[in-house]
């Protein structure tokens, strides 16, 4: 089997590297030259991930050159390039799996609707998971959720991940999936404004349990199965991403609670942090559906800089008490089938 990886950042590095190691036949496809340079006089990504030498198996190119047919295509480009980079690929995949942590940003549109609109005959799935580049490139433990309403594709897409370090699970909840992976990222910037104002962890404790509680709003609007939430590739990924200093979106969120400039945070990061983007989909989202969740809100508000993070906490803790909501949010709609 050929896989492509689209995408030759820290992430798209990491999953080629799994499946190169699963001596799978994989190229890895970027729009840098220096990237791709490297790739193939050092076989390292100094840019994004050096120190490590990748599998032989592992095959460089520029995105836009012509693609050859394989099997599957991983899209591990950020979340708001996926339709730029399907448009310049000549060719089609009977198979593409989302590796994107994130929506459309100006529409908030899930990223599976994205590439079926451009790729109608692919089949999609989702990976997603407490999956940092740097912990995967050094084989520590990690574990992963493939999605796809096809549990056989499903299956098919995890075989060619699964190994000694990188356990892969699977679902059939692709909506559930994606927008876990897409909402922690948010949810890791709030948690590192909290940690960046020097608070503590009984602070940290509670914002990731009410912003999980606003995750599962956005699911049931969605459609989404709850029980995603409490998964891998949710509370799963949102441990990893809003503690970790490997994350990006937590050092954003870090710097931000720090004082710092957003500008001068993400180009000392110097990657995309996608929950800066999603967080203004996310506004879209919670406009056109009514959606209460105050610390998604919080967390876009600071980011435009319309809000300081203190008075953002400050207004977070002055509202009222009220039940605290699980009971009603798990409680079967009746809008949604069985």
């Amino acid at each position: 089997m050929r896989v492509a990886v689209l995408g030759a950042g820290s992430w798209g590095t990491a999953l080629a590297t799994l499946l190169g190691r699963n001596e799978i036949e994989v190229t890895l496809a970027g729009r840098e030259p220096q990237v791709i340079e490297d790739l193939l006089s050092r076989r390292e990504n100094l840019t994004y991930l050096p120190g490590f030498v990748l599998p032989k198996t592992i095959h460089a190119r520029l995105l836009g050159e012509p693609l050859e047919p394989h099997d599957v295509w991983v899209l591990a480009a950020p979340s708001h390039a996926v339709g730029n980079v399907l448009s310049h690929v000549v060719g089609d995949s009977p198979s593409i799996v989302l590796a994107a942590k994130g929506l459309e940003p100006t529409s908030g549109e899930l990223l599976s609707n994205v590439v079926a609109r451009q790729r109608p005959s692919a089949r999609v799935s989702a990976l997603s998971g407490p999956n940092l580049a740097v912990e995967i490139m050094r084989s520590i433990p990690t574990a992963a959720v493939v999605a796809n309403p096809d549990l056989e594709e499903a299956e098919l897409i995890a075989r060619l991940f699964n190994g000694r370090h990188f356990r892969t699970y699977v679902s059939p909840d692709l909506v559930g999936v994606e927008l876990a992976g897409a909402l922690k990222n948010v949810l890791a910037i709030a948690g590192g404004i909290s940690d960046g104002l020097g608070f503590g962890d009984n602070t940290k404790g509670a914002l990731m349990a009410r912003g999980l509680l606003e995750m599962s709003r956005f699911g049931r609007i969605f459609g989404a199965d709850q029980g995603t939430f409490f998964g891998i590739s949710g509370v799963g990924d949102l441990f990893a991403t809003a503690q970790s200093k490997l994350s990006r979106n937590y050092r954003v969120g870090f710097g931000i609670g720090k004082g710092n400039h957003l500008s001068a945070i993400l180009a000392e990061v110097g990657q995309v942090a996608e929950g800066v983007a999603t967080a203004d989909a996310v506004a879209v989202l919670i406009r056109r559906h009514q959606i209460s969740s105050p610390i998604f809100e919080f967390t876009d508000a600071v980011l435009k800089g319309q809000l300081t993070p203190l008075r953002g906490v400050e207004m977070l803790m002055d509202r009222l008490p009220k039940e605290e909501g699980w009971r009603e949010l798990l409680a079967p709609d009746p809008a949604i089938p069985t």
